[in-house]
């Protein structure tokens, strides 16, 4: 892995310091099981220069405005969020772009609010949690939010949020519930019909599809079974969907994803700030080890071109050089973690 790698990085978080005060106010101190991260513009570029990024295409996590319970606030909170990021993005030509935030599960405002983020702020898309307040994406009542992404062709990012259950002790949610999560909403985005309805959204979802590209097939024949459809449309939908790496290119997970996605709609993922530096470079070099040149290409760079042509193009851009002693810090930090994968990986002990 090198900095010339010239990654778009479609799942990389920011966290504002209003955006933690208010969570931290609202007694929630953590997300997925994780304590909330510090995060930073200057914070996030050094990682984008560790991991070979260009640029990150940053969006809001679970819980975003969902705690809220008054519609008001999650919708003026989603305001906020909407105009840091587009600040984030013209204060660093190049190396940002976003997912706007909507104030799920209010179909109306949500609505609204992609209008503006999409036509006036220049969003490069919308971020949705699987489930908003226990209520999944492909439930009824979406409609108006659906129709309102397919006549612009958005790009929908779906990002897994806590499980509408009491959390199993020991098993912190984003190690696995985040996973079925994801799953959930995929199944009813296909069950329901969405996805056939409004061929224009392009849905990107996190984490290599949670356990879709794995229990594809066992899905599709309950789906089939459920709803009179032909098992091959409804696996046609599953592979129809964008996945992302983040914590996802082991030599075990991403020979399945290449395996069942569509060719072209595998993105690279960082999952940074949740995700340390050090679980980005593991995962980054699972990747860079694990598929030939063309297929990492793609997946580093030209299939997020396709989905973000204002991207295409910008490779090899100028980005400031960083001090001498963080070059080296980072070079050191490279070769921790190609040994570190090397040393971790089965039969290797």
């Amino acid at each position: 892995m090198t900095a010339a790698a010239g990654r778009i990085d479609v799942h990389q978080h920011i966290v504002p310091s209003f955006y933690r005060d208010r969570l931290i106010g609202s007694g929630i101190a953590e997300a997925g099981g994780r304590a909330l991260p510090g995060w930073s513009p200057e914070a996030a570029l050094e990682l984008m220069d560790l991991l070979g990024t260009d640029t990150a295409i940053v969006s809001v996590s679970t819980p975003s405005t969902a705690f809220l319970t008054e519609p008001k606030e999650a919708a003026d909170l989603a305001r906020r969020l909407n105009d840091f990021s587009a600040s984030l993005v013209a204060e660093h030509p190049g190396r940002f772009g976003y997912f706007a935030t909507l104030p799920m599960p209010d179909i109306t405002a949500s609505a609204a609010e992609a209008r503006r983020a999409l036509d006036e702020l220049g969003a490069d898309g919308v971020t949705l949690l699987a489930n908003n307040q226990g209520v999944y994406l492909g439930a009824d009542g979406q409609d108006a939010l659906w129709q309102t992404l397919n006549d612009r062709g958005a790009v929908v990012f779906v990002h897994p949020a806590d499980l509408p259950a009491p959390a199993v002790e020991n098993i912190p949610p984003f190690a696995a519930d985040f996973l079925l999560d994801t799953t959930r909403a995929a199944y009813l985005l296909v069950r329901n019909g969405v996805v056939r309805r409004h061929p224009r959204i392009r849905f990107v979802l996190s984490h290599a599809g949670g356990f879709v590209p794995y229990a594809s097939h066992r899905m599709a024949t309950a789906i089939a079974a459920d709803t009179g459809r032909s098992p091959l449309d409804v696996l046609d939908d599953f592979r129809g969907f964008y996945y992302d790496t983040a914590l996802s290119s082991s030599p075990a997970a991403l020979p399945t994803l290449l395996a069942f996605a569509r060719p072209g709609h595998v993105l690279f993922g960082s999952d940074w700030p949740f995700a340390p530096a050090i679980a980005g470079q593991y995962f980054a070099n699972g990747l860079d080890s694990g598929v030939d040149p063309g297929v990492l290409r793609a997946v580093n760079r030209t299939n997020a071109e396709a989905l973000f042509p204002r991207l295409a193009g910008t490779a090899g851009a100028p980005i400031a050089a960083r001090p001498a002693p963080m070059r080296l810090r980072q070079s050191a930090q490279r070769a921790v973690a190609r040994l570190l994968f090397k040393l971790f990986q089965p039969g290797t002990g």
